[in-house]
């Protein structure tokens, strides 16, 4: 009986071996890409350069689209997409939540495509005369960083002002009902209300803001398949390198994918940072004072340590750049 007994459980932990082992196979053959409706994935998506490459190497591409920052990075830590794509502030609040999540690149500076918007017959100003109004913006999104900063440069302290936390959409609603004064937004948002509704920019990110983009992965991801992310920013970089020097192509291509009118998305595409990098000592610096900036605030609970979540890429890869 102890040995029908004993066969009955090797079977059974076999059994359950072969059912991990498919998993985790499934899991490698396949990337979870998270993007959003702007920048170089979309592109990347769009050009399917990606998945010919990856099929060479037996893996699968599958794309979700989030509405912001903020949430694609919960979507990274929940675990439903492997990689993805958010402006400097999302990874400071995700990685204060614990958030399992490593840098794999970055894009040049932006500083033009965020700004503080507010309607075209506002008696606002200037920044100082954000104090006491209503300011929508999308909590945790690279705007928030903007809002800081913004706010400091004109003397005024963040408690000066009301937020209002809401996604694009909704925030443009409140913006255009009048419900708030102020929408600090992104491109192609900003573009967008700019040529639309006529809104007007009291502030982009100009000498206040890098307005870096950044690209992010689940730290597990990252260390058991180094040669999938090496191939995904070379892919990044090319489609970039591309598009900087095609700005005209690369709007007739992103504009039906926006749904946007052509002047609208060249506007976008002009103002966007093109050419994926790995992480710099200097990006790493600037990325640590946002941090550092929002912990003072009391945004996040504790101080964060940005180079300890920075994916170092293997010798031979960073070789290359």
């Amino acid at each position: 009986m102890r040995t029908v007994l004993m066969r009955r459980g090797l079977v059974a932990l076999f059994a359950a071996a072969v059912s991990f082992a498919a998993i985790t196979q499934a899991q490698a053959e396949t990337l979870r890409i998270g993007y959003q409706k702007y920048g170089t994935l979309v592109l990347l998506k769009a050009k399917g350069t990606l998945e010919k490459r990856l099929a060479a190497q037996g893996v699968d591409v599958k794309w979700t689209e989030f509405p912001g920052g903020p949430q694609l990075l919960e979507g990274l830590n929940v675990g439903s997409i492997d990689f993805g794509v958010t402006g400097e502030t999302p990874p400071v609040f995700a990685q204060a939540a614990k958030a399992d999540l490593v840098y794999v690149a970055y894009e040049p500076p932006a500083p033009t495509s965020e700004a503080i918007l507010v309607p075209k017959d506002s008696p606002i100003q200037s920044v100082a005369d954000l104090k006491g109004k209503k300011v929508v913006l999308n909590k945790g999104s690279n705007v928030h960083y903007l809002l800081v900063r913004a706010l400091q440069d004109a003397g005024l302290k963040y408690t000066d002002i009301q937020t209002v936390f809401l996604p694009p959409a909704d925030a443009r609603a409140a913006f255009e009902r009048g419900a708030v004064d102020a929408w600090v937004i992104w491109d192609p948002y900003q573009a967008a209300a700019e040529q639309q509704l006529q809104a007007r920019t009291l502030k982009d990110g100009t000498h206040l803001v890098d307005n870096h983009q950044f690209y992010l992965a689940t730290r597990p991801y990252a260390k058991a398949h180094p040669d999938v992310i090496e191939a995904l920013v070379d892919e990044v970089r090319k489609v970039g390198e591309w598009s900087k020097a095609n700005p005209t192509e690369v709007t007739a291509q992103v504009a039906p994918l926006l749904g946007l009118p052509v002047d609208i998305t060249l506007t976008t595409v002009k103002r966007q940072g093109f050419g994926a990098q790995y992480l710099t000592p200097a990006v790493v610096d600037a990325q640590q004072k946002i941090a550092d900036a929002f912990y003072q605030l009391k945004l996040i609970p504790q101080p964060l340590s940005i180079k300890d979540v920075v994916w170092t890429p293997p010798a031979a890869v960073a070789a290359k750049q």
